[in-house]
């Protein structure tokens, strides 16, 4: 089989999310199949794949779903695609930064560029000399996370001794957590851009209360009362949360692709926020998961899902020029 008759393989976990891509796919009877990251099986000693590419879009946020095995499972699977040749999208440099919330720390530190201040623990107790060295009020924050789920916010010393000494802080699936300085947002704005082929694809404002105890300032998801973990920016405008678009200074646009390049992440978004206190712009989240905002059309003035996968199709051609000669020989 040549790789242009090869299907697209879709690997996601959440049911809902990408119905907009799966339609914009079925619009232009483009070959692709569905595969379920939750529930999955691969054979290493294989040599070839049955796709032409596989977009990787595993969520951080599976294991409130009862999907954390996918999580961990992503990183071997896309690894052992890379070692047959097959593109994926969002590969295994990008599953590594998407599921640690440490190392975008540690990439934001090696591009020169600012975030909250922050310490990686890996035990409860330390929870306390981390907070020691910060200004409260301080969140701890679950290094795997996502759709702002395993954020505890603290507005006093006791308060977080308290909690410690009650086995009340859950330092997530891979028991590492930070322990990191809340800030709050200048005008109550996050900002999230998102990208597609390393460059600016659009922007938005993201409008927070800061009332909420479950959701950190430097959070693009709001979590709902009632604990969903189904919520993002696709459900936004169902949830009141008010988003509006806008274009960052040159300056942010320049900082985030140099984030998406070092990260590897083929479509993805990066939040930030501008701190208050100092007027700094802090980064804070990277996410190679990227939901594109609902009814995008009205609030960006496009459709996303049409530009990625205009993306993927041409991320296809290389295997149409190779896979040409061998159909003109038949």
């Amino acid at each position: 089989m040549s790789d242009v008759q090869k299907p697209i393989g879709i690997y996601y976990e959440h049911p809902e999310w990408f119905k907009p891509l799966f339609a914009e796919l079925d619009r232009r009877s483009l070959p692709y199949e569905r595969i379920d990251a939750a529930h999955h099986l691969f054979d290493p000693s294989e040599t070839e794949s049955r796709y032409s590419l596989v977009v990787n879009r595993m969520s951080s946020s599976a294991y409130l779903r009862g999907h954390g095995q996918g999580i961990f499972h992503t990183a071997g699977y896309t690894t052992h695609l890379e070692r047959l040749g097959v593109r994926v999208i969002n590969g295994s440099a990008a599953t590594a930064i998407e599921a640690n919330k440490a190392r975008q720390l540690s990439l934001f530190a090696s591009l020169g560029l600012k975030f909250p201040k922050s310490f990686v623990v890996n035990h409860a107790s330390r929870t306390i000399d981390a907070a020691a060295q910060l200004r409260f009020p301080i969140v701890v924050k679950v290094n795997i996370g996502g759709s702002g789920a395993g954020i505890i916010r603290f507005d006093t010393p006791e308060g977080l001794q308290a909690a410690v000494d009650a086995g009340q802080i859950d330092l997530g699936i891979d028991q590492t957590a930070l322990v990191q300085e809340y800030v709050t947002p200048r005008g109550g704005n996050i900002h999230r851009v998102e990208t597609l082929d390393y460059k600016f694809l659009y922007a938005m404002k993201v409008f927070t209360s800061g009332e909420s105890f479950n959701l950190c300032p430097a959070e693009i998801c709001q979590i709902p009362e009632e604990q969903s973990a189904e919520f993002c920016l696709t459900e936004a405008p169902k949830k009141g949360i008010q988003v509006e678009a806008f274009t960052p200074p040159a300056e942010v646009i320049e900082a985030v692709e140099r984030i998406v390049a070092a990260a590897k992440i083929d479509v993805g978004g990066i939040e930030y926020l501008i701190d208050d206190r100092t007027g700094e712009v802090l980064f804070y989240d990277v996410n190679a998961l990227s939901n594109f905002v609902a009814d995008a059309v009205n609030v960006v003035g496009f459709d996303p899902y049409a530009r990625f996968v205009d993306y993927l199709e041409a991320q296809l051609a290389p295997a149409s020029a190779v896979a040409q000669p061998e159909l003109a020989d038949a």
